[in-house]
């Protein structure tokens, strides 16, 4: 490259664009263009690209790619990356639009032939270099950590790594001047470069810490005893060619591609004019509005970056005298439908106070309504008993139609007031719960998504981590703003979704007939809450800490020595290097594992990892629930109320958290003591109905397979009759054992179960496995059949449907990552069966709520966890409730085979269920 002047001090920002192809096309879903093409890959860079931009600041950039063809490694040895797969149809797709994209988002593109990628990053880097520059490389490739220096840095932005000299160091246990050596020896299997066989990167650290260099290492050869030594010297002859082939070139030719770094690669800004139409043309709606946002706020191209949306004419109302008021109420009242929201000043709608009150009834068109704002400035406020004394009759009123988003949370906050809101039409929250199960739901990106409107976060108003501010001490103009566009928003919101739920009829069915009526029974269940015994919880924690340290002690007799118990890399120092237990898996960078799974394997033959797997679930039992339970009795209620969350899991089930009801383990004796601590009061009973077998017997409905519907139909035992079907027996003449094989298998194979899977869960060989699903799968064809079926036309529509017409969207059906993929197929075939549940239980809640509501009794719902509903039943009620509760729980549909709900009842949740 020719002379140039000093850039002292500057930076260029280096992105190692080939390494990053194939992490963004594996790691996103398979998204799809408007033509249905892929646009995965071209998505993650872009988003790569440009949060680089915004957390780098850099005066010279450029992002470099490998050119197709071969390069100089490949005259020195022809099997250079021989053992590389051609690129994947769906990648190669996308390279020239990513190719596009950079250029548009303004970033120097540079592909040169015969030159891989490394090399001209490994050429720029020591030029910049030379001339007192910065360098930042961006790039998931190890072999670039020989780049580092005290001014060439690497980030990895997929694992937010950053490599300086000390992490270089920290990471390989070499300085980066012998990352060379250390690449020769260990090899590199992605470009087919051998290095010594079986010497892996602490066989390569040790060597180089007792003989410095590879120079050193080949000269003391003859030293290095067994095996291993015995290796590196049959790899003599080549390793001077792997040192080659792992080593980047810092001198290429680059003068017909860059003029000057001055010259050649400025960072530029982005082209909106160019990113407007890559957004168009791949449908990258959210993205395509932004920069019609810009372009309106902005007008012509310039360099400011996208500012807060000014999408309509706003006119928000910040209401101070009740003649203000009025004149709110008067058009509430006379509005077909109102959005209504509340500031307040807590997230635990239990404990939380209003701060005010925001309310639109046309798009653009807000108030807010101060009532409790405080502090030196705190504004002129209306008193807020006497606002909510007046608004009470219109918030109480059915006839009053109301739409929020996330109203089951205002309905609590206001029942801390004793008011009952009545007159729920419309939740923004649900409608985009029911229409993209598999999306974010807040408001702020649905705003963005559906309308283009970047919207003011509450951060923006009240501050971010330990210097956040409560709302009622933020001053009253932001405050106004921020809340009014709640409001606001809110109604454009619905306005933009409902109709798109109302144009499909089941969609229609399943948001207004289960969701949000399955709101208004959550809140009142989350209200009433649920006893706990915090004596017999206090007593729990106390004996499990004693067995913890009885655990500790027996883990170190073990281990020969004390250790910490939660460290991963002291455990595989203690496992795999003092114990010398077996390597079952290992972690993405190369380290032996000990997650759950290989301490589970380990178990089975080694002491020590059952005591750690024992230790670490009485550990977690006694921090989530014995020690914090009885720290969660409301102090006002005596109860413990947990949040129920309808809008998180894909397949519509619920999410219980604060506390998290649903994990509680029911096969340990632990955790069936911390369910007997959840009680009745005096006078009462706990009764527990679960649906029996429900998903075994929706696949029965879905699948119509006869001989299931048979077994189903006569009230036969599932699992003793997939067993006489596989083993071709009688059921009378099913063992135990066949019938614990067929449950596994009947349960198995609707989760998606390999023959791998099974032959692992049985403890058989995985040919016997592959013979029991055969034989499964030929008794029940119409099971075979459905599976096949589902997979075909969830591929082709990208979802599957419960009974109900619940849409269970799967982004990656059709993904370029095979085990992605592989899981979504599997999720397809079991989610049409968990959502169906999650719908009958709901479907359960609402018809057993308004049961209880039209029967006028004392009894109250107040859990749902699973397929299993808790009822706190006053004794005197507890025979109609043990009858009426299975008849409307196996009312709510009508399917091929029969719903069964057992039913249980006790002084406590354990002995209930």
């Amino acid at each position: 490259m020719p002379e140039e002047r000093s850039l002292e001090g500057k930076t260029l920002l280096l992105v190692d664009g080939s390494s990053y192809l194939y992490r963004a096309y594996h790691a996103m879903p398979d998204l799809r263009g408007p033509g249905g093409g892929p646009t995965g890959a071209l998505y993650g860079m872009i988003n790569m690209l440009r949060r680089m931009r915004k957390e780098v600041t850099a005066e010279y950039s450029a992002c470099v790619f490998d050119a197709k063809g071969k390069t100089f490694r490949d005259d020195w040895y022809p099997d250079y990356k021989a053992n590389r797969p051609s690129m994947p149809d769906d990648l190669s797709r996308q390279i020239e639009p990513i190719h596009v994209a950079v250029r548009a988002l303004g970033w120097p593109l540079l592909m040169i032939e015969g030159v891989e990628a490394d090399d001209v990053i490994g050429t720029l880097s020591t030029a910049a270099e030379q001339r007192g520059m910065n360098v930042i490389v961006s790039t998931g490739d190890k072999d670039l950590a020989q780049l580092v220096s005290d001014h060439v840095t690497l980030i990895n932005t997929m694992t937010n790594e950053t490599l300086d000299r000390a992490g270089v160091i920290a990471k390989f246990g070499v300085p980066p001047e012998r990352i060379i050596d250390y690449l020769s020896l260990i090899g590199d299997t992605v470009d087919n470069v051998p290095g010594v066989e079986k010497c892996g990167p602490k066989t390569a650290l040790k060597w180089l810490t007792q003989f410095e260099s590879l120079d050193g290492i080949v000269a003391h050869a003859d030293e290095i005893k067994g095996a291993v030594g015995d290796n590196l010297r049959r790899a003599l002859d080549f390793l001077p060619m792997a040192k080659k082939l792992v080593t980047v070139e810092r001198n290429c030719d680059l003068t017909d591609h860059i003029v000057s770094i001055e010259e050649s690669l400025p960072s530029r800004p982005e082209s909106r004019e160019e990113l407007r139409d890559v957004f168009t043309r791949h449908g990258f709606k959210t993205w395509l509005r932004e920069v019609e946002i810009t372009d309106a706020v902005e007008g012509p191209e310039t360099d400011v970056p996208p500012a807060l949306s000014v999408d309509h004419e706003r006119h928000y109302d910040t209401v101070q005298t009740w003649e203000q008021f009025d004149a709110w109420l008067d058009r509430i009242n006379a509005a077909e439908l109102t959005s209504f929201d509340t500031e307040t000043t807590a997230l635990d709608p239990m404990t939380a106070q209003i701060v005010g009150l925001s309310l639109s009834v046309e798009a653009g068109r807000a108030a807010y309504v101060p009532l409790a704002h405080r502090g030196p400035d705190a504004p002129v406020q209306l008193p807020r008993e006497a606002v909510l004394a007046k608004l009470k009759p219109w918030l109480e009123s059915a006839e009053h139609k109301k739409v929020g988003q996330h109203l089951k949370y205002d309905e609590q906050v206001l029942a801390n007031y004793g008011i009952e809101m009545r007159g729920i039409e419309h939740d923004t929250l649900l409608q985009s719960y029911v229409l993209e199960s598999h999306r974010t739901h807040d408001m702020d990106s649905l705003a963005l998504r559906h309308l283009g409107i970047k919207t003011i976060k509450y951060e923006d108003v009240a501050g971010k981590g330990a210097g956040q501010i409560g709302f009622d001490e933020v001053a009253l103009e932001q405050a106004a703003e921020y809340a009014a566009e709640d409001a606001d928003i809110t109604l454009r919101l619905h306005q933009a979704l409902y109709p798109q739920v109302a144009a499909e009829k089941t969609l229609d069915h399943v948001y207004r007939a289960i969701e949000v009526p399955t709101s208004r029974v959550l809140r009142k269940m989350e209200r009433t809450g649920v006893l706990i015994d915090a004596e017999k919880l206090r007593q729990q924690s106390s004996e499990i800490a004693t067995r913890l340290i009885q655990l500790e002690s027996e883990a170190y007799a073990l281990a020969g020595g004390e250790f910490n118990l939660g460290s991963p890399k002291q455990i595989g120092q203690i496992f795999f290097e003092k114990l010398e237990l077996p390597v079952v898996k290992k972690t993405p960078s190369g380290a032996p594992s000990t997650d759950e799974e290989v301490l589970q394997k380990l178990a089975e033959d080694y002491p020590l990892p059952k005591i750690l797997l024992e230790h670490r679930g009485l550990s977690k039992l006694k921090s989530t629930y014995t020690d914090k339970l009885p720290r969660m009795v409301n102090a006002q209620t005596g109860r413990v109320h947990t949040n129920y969350a309808q809008a998180v899991a894909v397949t519509g089930r619920l999410a219980s958290n604060d506390p998290n009801l649903q994990n509680i383990p029911v096969r340990t004796g632990e955790g069936r003591r911390i369910r007997e601590a959840f009680i009745a009061p005096p006078g009462h009973k706990l009764v527990s109905a679960d649906y029996s077998q429900i998903e075994l017997r929706i696949m029965a409905h879905i699948s119509g397979d006869e001989s299931l519907l048979r077994a189903f139909s006569q009230g036969e035992d599932i699992h003793r009759a997939t067993a006489a079907e596989i083993f071709s027996v009688t059921p009378l003449e099913v063992s135990s054992d066949q019938r614990r094989v067929a449950k596994v298998i009947n349960f198995g194979l609707i989760y998606g179960m390999s023959a791998f899977g099974l032959a692992s869960n049985l403890g058989i060989t995985r040919d016997a496995a592959k013979m029991y699903i055969d034989r499964y799968f030929a008794r029940y064809p119409g099971v075979a059949r459905y599976m096949d079926e589902t997979r075909l036309s969830a591929k082709a529509k990208g979802y599957v449907e419960t009974v109900f017409g619940r849409r269970l969207w799967l982004p990656e059906i059709n993904g370029g990552n095979g085990p992605r993929r592989q899981g979504a197929e599997r999720a397809a075939i079991n989610a049409p069966m968990q959502g169906t549940a999650a719908d009958l239980i709901k479907l359960s809640m609402i018809a057993v709520q308004k049961w209880i509501e039209e029967s006028k009794i004392g009894t109250r719902m107040i859990m749902q966890v699973h397929d299993e509903l808790i009822l706190e039943v006053p004794d005197a009620e507890l025979s109609e409730v043990r009858k009426r509760l299975p008849e409307l729980m196996c009312s709510v549909a009508d399917l091929k085979v029969p719903l069964v709900a057992e039913v249980g009842a006790g002084l406590n949740w354990e002995e209930a269920h």
